[in-house]
């Protein structure tokens, strides 16, 4: 391995025909990131009807603590912690590839329809189906495919433009709203709730088997991300260096749409549907590491820090009562999307 230095004191690490561009000042927002998400989990496991300071909580996670308190913090509150840090942070890098795809900030599942189309899986598995939970998930998946494979199609014209996209997304996004509400109108009220239950995106009951499913699905997915994220760069130099690179622009476009889509209704299968945090936080990790590309490890770490912090405000922001942290994330991302349309509006 071999390190080199280039005049804005980026190191560069080589290991065979691979390199990796490390910069000062994202080492550092990424590191801030770290630590904010530590204390974030300490405080959130910490918290509630059994209060457990930040220390005893290490000490619990390291084998100590009474029995009440390892029941506490490793069966009720660890599951639901670690469930909202993977859930951020894959649906950040859902938000960041379909962003850098389309060199657009509004680009992301939850504005290009794919996340509706997943809560319409959903909605078609519960109420046509019938399914249990493990149908309901796997119609989340279907219908997110299903989503970008018609958004694809309606939005190719002798190949992708990454605004179509977001304009046919948002068009097809509104249709499914609405044959998801008519199809709950129709239903019986018990039936209905339940599916409105995922449609506000929620973190209560978490479970090490919720954790495990979306620990999976990030594990098979991130190498792709890893590769697609190269694929980006050699993108945003424009197509025709890119295809010099080797890219087969098509191809890549359809896989990485692929790609994004499975992060999100990997989450979207497990959580319900949570918005908002795939829009905000490559946005929010651009603006803090600086350059004009979205850093992927500093987005999925503020990802993370985002959806537990918004769950910390479902849990104890209002007293005596708690919110589904789809209401919360919707509520905090308005205010950021109100924020982005003024500032395009500036800059344009």
């Amino acid at each position: 391995m071999s390190t080199t230095m280039n005049k804005t004191s980026a190191r560069v690490y080589r290991l065979g025909p691979a390199s990796v561009i490390l910069r000062p000042r994202t080492l550092l927002v990424c590191s801030l990131l770290a630590v904010a998400i530590a204390a974030i989990l300490l405080g959130t496991v910490g918290s509630g009807y059994l209060g457990i300071a930040p220390l005893r909580v290490i000490d619990v996670l390291l084998g100590g603590g009474t029995h009440l308190e390892r029941h506490a913090v490793l069966q009720l509150r660890l599951p639901r912690v670690l469930l909202a840090l993977l859930a951020g942070a894959g649906l950040a890098l859902s938000g960041a590839i379909f962003q850098s795809l389309t060199r657009n900030p509004l680009g992301s599942p939850d504005v290009m329809g794919f996340t509706s189309g997943a809560y319409a899986g959903v909605v078609v598995s519960i109420l046509l189906l019938g399914g249990g939970r493990e149908a309901v998930q796997a119609g989340a998946i279907v219908g997110g495919l299903a989503t970008a494979g018609i958004v694809y199609a309606l939005a190719y014209r002798r190949g992708v433009q990454g605004f179509r996209l977001i304009i046919v997304g948002i068009a097809l996004s509104m249709v499914l709203s609405a044959a998801t509400t008519w199809l709950m109108l129709r239903a019986r009220v018990d039936i209905a709730m339940s599916a409105a239950i995922w449609g506000t995106g929620s973190l209560n009951g978490a479970t090490w088997a919720d954790v495990a499913q979306v620990a999976v699905a990030l594990a098979v997915l991130l190498p792709a991300v890893v590769l697609g994220s190269w694929v980006l760069r050699a993108m945003s130099l424009g197509d025709d260096l890119a295809a010099g690179l080797g890219v087969r622009l098509r191809w890549a476009m359809l896989g990485l749409t692929v790609l994004g889509v499975a992060l999100s209704a990997s989450v979207v299968a497990v959580t319900g549907l949570i918005l908002f945090i795939a829009l905000a936080a490559p946005q929010l990790a651009r603006q803090l590491v600086g350059g004009a590309s979205v850093p992927f490890a500093a987005t999925a770490l503020l990802g993370a820090a985002l959806l537990s912090a918004s769950d910390w405000i479902a849990q104890f922001g209002l007293p005596e009562r708690q919110l589904p942290v789809g209401v919360v994330t919707v509520c905090l991302g308005g205010g950021f999307l109100v924020w982005l349309l003024i500032k395009e509006a500036r800059r344009t």
